[in-house]
Formats: structure tokens, sequence, C-alpha cells
């Protein structure tokens, strides 16, 4: 600083400078080792304490600010202000400045640990959904199926649950857990105890919707309407979505973190597990339960209303849990659109299916349908759930229209492209043909359904199987980013829309092809009885 008239003296001090970037103050370390030839002429040289002066320099120039000691003596605690301004500023806005402590990316995966760590869990969950299929073949037939036909209905949207919620729930845990939100006991007890609550409030009112989504389509187009059905649909529906939630639940909370633990990405694993059990555990509970209410209907009729009655009223409890967790708290406020939109998706596909397998002729399709809609959704929750935590970890928060530039994608670049997500999408639509392959011969190995397993029919069930899968990778790839780009969390708002245009798709591919085959003259014969 100038001492004298003419003088110049340089003093080095180990304190940083500073520069402003578009408005923010960053912390600017000049090494003087690394450019000795650097001349006093090329910055300009200001004594100042104040960074107002600064905003009115040209973007284009180095601005160096060299502090001088008596300003630092006198003012110490302004200096203290600055340098914890500089240093969180260069933490939040400017993390490329130096190393960050932690990668940018999951590590490298390449095609092959994608397909090893995906295909187990793909296996897993589909012989799920063929033991789901199995068991709607059979209940099909029981009484309360036969006289309220409605509950039909209620097989996509419950069955859906595990899109709306349990799929939900592991794709947000699992980005957690990648960006080390999980990494403490303390914060994982909040997210555990927080989201848990939060998809019991969500299954509960969620059932509730689902069974009068029941009545309306149902009941209403044909003009007649029975209050003790009506009942009975509300609490068979709202205690199966309480307690498989529940278990569903607990089961990935459990995946998420042993996968974290053992080295494996939550990504790959965690929604296919979900459905795994997911179908089995909620078609199972659906016929018991709703067999086990229609029966009381004949000794007393307060039953039903007081099973509806008691897991309504412990919907504010949840709430009130999910509401003192931060993560939550905020999709209490924004998580419902997707789930009640994604329940009225999927009771549409219901109504395809209450209609066709109510007529004895298509009675085969019953045993494919938890099959192809299982996992047509579990791929693309798979893929979703990679998505949107490759945007967590490389883009930060989505902050609004800005936030991502992908709009609509080209179909080449979804399936061909050099990155991660296109390896992904081609890794998991190979695994359709062989999986439902394998998924077929283990139907047709027991001797389930009503249908002949032959050339024709696997070729037209393959072809809805391939295109329903072809569609929901490629809007996958556009929701998740056109949702980032608008300030919404893929990771509660893309699942539930994916999973239930999975089974709106599969159901409407599969009802189709059933009617072109009796068509074509290739139908059922009947081989499950």
């Amino acid at each position: 600083m100038s001492k004298g008239a003419g003088t110049v003296e340089t003093k080095k001090y180990a304190l940083p400078a500073f520069h402003y970037s578009n408005g923010s103050v960053h912390r600017v370390t000049v090494d003087s080792q690394a450019e000795p030839q650097e001349r006093v002429e090329d910055f300009e040289l200001t004594e100042t304490t104040s960074f107002s002066e600064q905003t009115e320099r040209k973007r284009g120039r180095s601005d160096v600010v060299v502090i001088d000691c008596t300003t630092i003596t006198k003012g110490q605690g302004e200096e203290d202000a600055l340098l914890e301004n500089a240093s969180q500023s260069s933490e939040t806005d400017d993390t490329s400045r130096g190393p960050s402590p932690e990668p940018a990316v999951p590590p490298k995966e390449t095609t092959f640990s994608i397909g090893l760590q995906v295909v187990f869990p793909f296996l897993l969950a589909g012989f799920g959904t063929v033991a789901a299929g199995m068991v709607l073949d059979i209940v099909q037939h029981w009484t309360v199926f036969k006289d309220v036909t409605e509950v039909f209905i209620l097989v996509p949207a419950l069955l859906g649950l595990k899109g709306n919620l349990e799929m939900t729930l592991a794709s947000r845990l699992s980005t957690a857990a990648n960006i080390g939100h999980m990494d403490s006991p303390g914060d994982m007890w909040k997210m555990v105890v927080g989201n848990l609550a939060l998809i019991q409030a969500q299954a509960t009112v969620v059932g509730f919707l689902a069974s009068m989504a029941a009545v309306v389509f149902g009941w209403v187009p044909e003009g007649h309407f029975d209050l003790s059905h009506a009942v009975l649909l509300c609490a068979s529906s709202v205690a199966t979505a309480f307690i498989a939630s529940l278990l569903l639940g607990l089961i990935m909370i459990g995946v998420i973190v042993g996968s974290r633990k053992v080295g494996i990405n939550p990504d790959n694993v965690a929604t296919p597990i979900a459905a795994s059990l997911g179908d089995l555990i909620t078609l199972a509970l659906l016929a018991g339960v709703s067999t086990g209410l229609y029966k009381e209907l004949e000794h007393s009729v307060y039953v039903n209303p007081l099973v509806c009655m008691f897991f309504m009223a412990l919907t504010p409890l949840w709430v009130f849990i999910a509401y003192q967790v931060p993560s939550t708290r905020e999709v209490l406020y924004s998580g419902w659109e997707p789930v009640i939109i994604a329940m009225g998706i999927s009771s549409i596909g219901g109504l395809i299916l209450d209609k066709t397998v109510s007529n004895p002729n298509f009675a085969g399709m019953a045993v494919f349908t938890p099959v192809i809609n299982g996992e047509g959704g579990n791929l693309v929750a798979v893929q979703a759930s990679r998505i949107s935590t490759y945007l967590h970890m490389n883009r930060g928060p989505a902050m609004g229209p800005n936030a991502s530039a992908h709009r609509c994608p080209n179909p080449c670049h979804t399936f061909f492209g050099s990155g991660v997500n296109s390896r992904s999408a081609r890794v998991l639509f190979l695994l359709v043909a062989p999986g439902h392959l394998v998924f077929l011969y283990t139907i047709s190995s027991m001797q389930a359904g009503h249908t002949t397993l032959t050339s024709i029919f696997i070729a037209f069930y393959m072809t809805a199987a391939l295109l329903q899968v072809l569609i929901l990778l490629y809007f996958a790839d556009w929701m998740v980013h056109w949702m980032w780009g608008r300030g919404m969390d893929p990771d509660n708002f893309s699942i539930p829309y994916l999973t239930a245009l999975g089974d709106l798709l599969g159901t409407g591919f599969l009802a189709l092809s059933f009617h072109i085959l009796w068509i074509i003259g290739d139908r059922d014969s009947d081989v499950g009885d």
C-alpha cells in the first residue's frame, strides 16, 4: 500500500482476496509462486473495506482486493464476518473452484455392473408378481369377487400403491442415502419415522379414494347402488392399504440401509424388491380382508363401518408425526396430487380388468395381469430413481424453470446415448424379453391360469410387454427432467405417474391381445381347470 509519495510497499498476508461473480462473493486465492511473471500492472490494487465498490467494475477483469493491515487491526470483527460469508458462498455457489469432499457422481457404472445389480432383484420381483398372478387367478372364483365384482377395480389401484407409496419411499430414501443424508444415526431415524408416518397417512387416504372410484366406475354406469357393498369396499380397501404399506415400508427401509452398508446402489435393488413382495402381500390381504368382511355382513352391519372409521381416525396422528420431520413436511403439502391422480389412472385399468375378467371367455387374463403390470412398473421405477439421483448429485436442487433445459428427449438419445442413464435404459429394456419368457414358463410349468401358451399367444404377449416398457422408459426420461426443470422433486412425483401409466398400458395391451386372439381363433383351453 502507499505509505509515502511515489513509494509502494508490497506486503504479503495469508489472507484470501475476494472476487465478485454474478453478484456473489467468493474467496480467491492468488498463488504468487504459480505465476511469478505476472506484472503488478495486470491487476488493480485498491484499498477498501467495502465490497460495494467492487460491483461497479467490469465483469471481465480480475479484481483483487488487498486489505491493509491497519484495517485488519481496527476491524477484526468485520474481517471474520467477511471470511465467514465468503466461505459459505464458496461452498454453496461455486463448488467447482476446489475439489468437493463428496464425489459428484456415484462410482462409475458399466453396462455389465448395472445389469448384474438389477437382474437378480428383477427376477425376484418377477416371481413375486407371478405368485400374485396365481393368487388372483384363484381368488377370482371366490364368492366375494363374484358377488361384488367391483373388487376387481380395487386390484390395480391397491397394487399400484407399491408405485405410489413404497417405490416413491424407496426412491426418496435411496437418494438420501446416496447423497449422505442418512449417514448419521440421528438423521437416519428421523427419515425413517417421518417417511413411515407419511406413507401410512397417504395409504389410508388413497385406499378410501380408491373405494370411492370403484363405486363410481362400477355401479354408476349400471345405475345400481348397494350401500352395504360400498361400505365393504371402503373397509377392505383402507385396511388392505394400511397394513400392506406398513409391512412394505419396513421392508424397504431394511433393504436401503443394508444396501448402503454392503456398497450396493440402493436405486438398483430397492424398487424391484418393493415389488417382489408388494403385489403378493397386497393381493393376499385384499382377498382375505374382503372375504372376512363380506362374511360379517351376514352377522353384523356395524363391523365394516367401524373398521373404516378406525383406520381413518388414525390419519391425523400420522400427519402430525410426519409434519415434525422437515423432509416429509414438504411432501405433506405437495405429495398428494401425484398419488391421487395415479390412483385414478390405475382405477381405469381396474375397470378394464373388471370388464374383461368378468367375461368367462377371458378368465385367463387374470394370471398375467399382475405380471405384465408389475414388471413394467418395476423397470420404469428403477430408471426414474436412477435419473432422479443423477440430477440430485450433479445439478444441485432444482430451483425453477431454468434448472434443466431437457424438455422433450430424442428417443435415440434416450436409448442409444453414451450417458449412464441411456446405458441403464438399454439394460432394462433388454431384460424384458428373457424375463417374461422365464415368468411365462413358470406359470405354464405350474399349470396355472386358463390359457395355453401357444407361439402366437407368446408373440402377442411379448409385443404387449415390450411396447409397454418402451413407452414407459421414454416417458421416464421426459417426465423426470421435466419435473426437475420446474422445481419439483422427481422422487416424490414421477414414480406414481409412471407406475400408474404402466398399469393402464399393461392392462390395456393385454386385454387387446386377448380380444385379438379370441377373434383369430387362438382361444383359452381351460388349462387351470
